[in-house]
């Protein structure tokens, strides 16, 4: 790895026990079989859906701040024209399990305070528009009538309730502070809408509650009319726009847009290509968790032919390797470089996802090394998909798998042969097979643990090695980079590297970072990065911010 100048590199070493950070989610009652559950089907689909879709608008926080003309007429007029004709909930729900989504989160209510339900609670709802159906129960019947689980997104927070009791400018930074004069009629409101949410439509398989504001009182309801719906927001991890930078052992959720809007967002939008949003479902599987992916359908209900196409090549992707998606769970190292692992659950198969290679022609063989997996006497490899006895116009082409065990770890030869496109180009992950096989190593245990600000404007990194695993020779490092935009890879910078130093016990390790190579970004993301023997293993990903140092 190339050296950097710049760098000063103070390592402290000191005895330290490891602490997982956890968040505060408040009551949880949760049954462990049904976060279990959710570790299993690991892929969902978001809906965001309100009223204001009919602008092209962020949904919900235009009114966040805005005049009493803007709010009055978003109020009364928007309802007049909703009128979603070509809104089909099968349609829409066939897309998802096609893509192998398991369930979907339809957005009930969102911040706004627009119900797309038939509510006695408020008549600014869906049923007091041109359309006067129930979407909710339209959707619920369609999830039903395709073996989808069903999820309620539901915001507690409401502006339209709060305009109309006095709350002129409209904040979610002190909202419930602004709301005390009428608290308690806010909190009669939201537990009546939570109460018909679960018992208007049967069964409701997970909830996802979108605020802080009255959170507990949502919780309560929702397990008191459904003891067995599964809250994910609210009890859960739930990262927004962003994948953990380590693995969670507790069920955790994703939940990401597929452009840059959650709603509808009809000009000067950029989707993420299919590849990377493949890229992040495998990622989110490795390290233990469940992708929910958001989708906007327009003021006329149906998907853009920009999203639909994404779910399609998702699914023409699922389709051929949906065993390395579902009932799986991380490996022993989340990914070797390009290379991601999940290990069936339950079973000694591990799943190799070879990404980052979207010119492998059809036809070609390349080899593999891998360092954490071992090969035993019943071990079998094969690519999903395809046999590998039959290469398409190419007969004289052996297109099996092949794997050898070396001392440096598990070659595997495997040859792309399955056509999927008819230019026979593909540029999405290949999956390998690596059946009844065991770990090759115990990996050190570590965590990237901190950056902190120094007087003289440099940035101290630290990292905390809490076990040495079974290798010979220990080396770490730190990465860093600006901080990353979750909408479009193509934005984003590379990372880059520090100098790597010996590692020969547990404890705090620290690095000095010279502020000349980080006083133009705003905010950056770093993790530690060790070499066992000669394998790399990269640790979680930390965020600092406010870096424009003097």
């Amino acid at each position: 790895m190339r050296r950097l100048s710049c760098f000063l590199f103070l390592f402290l070493f000191a005895l330290a026990g490891y602490a997982q950070e956890t968040e505060n989610f408040g009551a949880n009652h949760n049954k462990p079989e049904r976060e279990e559950w959710l570790k299993d089907v690991g892929f969902g689909m978001f809906i965001h859906w309100n009223v204001d879709t009919q602008l092209g608008v962020v949904i919900s926080h235009s009114l966040v701040g805005a005049s009493p003309d803007y709010v009055e007429r978003y109020i009364k007029e928007l309802p007049q024209t909703f009128n979603p004709k070509d809104w089909d909930a099968e349609r829409i729900v066939m897309l998802a399990k096609n893509a192998g989504m398991k369930y979907i989160m339809f957005t009930t209510k969102h911040h706004a305070g627009f119900c797309m339900w038939d509510t006695k609670t408020t008549d600014f709802n869906v049923m007091n528009t041109p359309y006067k159906k129930d979407i909710v129960k339209q959707y619920v019947d369609a999830c039903r009538k395709w073996g989808l689980a069903v999820g309620f997104y539901y915001s507690p927070e409401d502006f339209v309730f709060a305009y109309k009791n006095g709350m002129k400018d409209i904040t979610r930074d002190d909202h419930w502070e602004k709301a005390k004069p009428f608290q308690a009629e806010y909190k009669k409101f939201v537990v009546e809408q939570t109460k018909e949410l679960m018992t208007k439509y049967g069964p409701v398989d997970l909830f996802f509650i979108d605020s802080d504001v009255l959170k507990e009182e949502v919780k309560e309801t929702v397990w008191k009319y459904q003891p067995n719906c599964l809250i994910t927001r609210g009890a859960l991890p739930t990262p927004e726009q962003y994948l953990p930078g380590e693995t969670l052992v507790t069920a955790w959720e994703s939940n990401m847009t597929m452009g840059t809007a959650w709603n509808y967002k009809p000009t000067n939008e950029h989707y993420k290509s299919g590849t990377e949003l493949l890229n992040i479902l495998i990622e989110s599987r490795a390290k233990g968790g469940a992708y929910l992916l958001n989708v906007g359908p327009t003021q006329w209900g149906n998907l853009n032919e920009g999203q639909e196409g994404r779910l399609m090549e998702i699914g023409a992707w699922h389709f051929i390797n949906q065993e390395a998606v579902h009932n799986v769970r991380p490996w022993i190292v989340r990914t070797e470089n390009d290379i991601w692992f999940t290990k069936k659950k339950d079973e000694n198969t591990v799943y190799a996802y070879l990404t980052n290679m979207p010119d492998w022609p059809r036809g070609e063989r390349r080899e593999f090394l891998i360092r954490s997996v071992k090969a035993t006497a019943n071990t079998e490899v094969s690519v999903l998909g395809q046999t590998g006895n039959v290469v398409e116009y190419k007969p004289n082409v052996d297109g099996r798998a092949r794997f050898e065990q070396t001392p440096e770890g598990l070659k595997i030869s495997v040859v792309r042969a399955q056509r999927i496109y008819n230019n026979h180009k593909w540029p999405n992950p290949i999956v390998v097979k690596l059946k009844n096989v065991e770990a090759a190593l115990t990996p050190m245990q570590f965590r990237t643990v901190s950056a902190e600000k120094l007087k003289n404007g440099n940035l101290k990194l630290t990292a905390d090695v809490v076990r040495m695993g079974s290798g010979k020779e220990y080396r770490i490092g730190f990465e860093y980079r600006p901080v990353q935009s979750s909408l479009n890879e193509e934005f984003n910078e590379k990372w880059k590297s520090t100098d790597i130093y010996p590692v020969t016990n547990t404890g705090k390790m620290t690095l000095e970072l010279v502020k000349g190579n980080i006083q133009s970004y705003n905010e950056i993301e770093y993790r530690a990065v060790v070499y066992q023997d000669n394998m790399r293993i990269e640790g979680n990903t930390q965020k600092i911010s406010t870096l424009r140092l003097e």
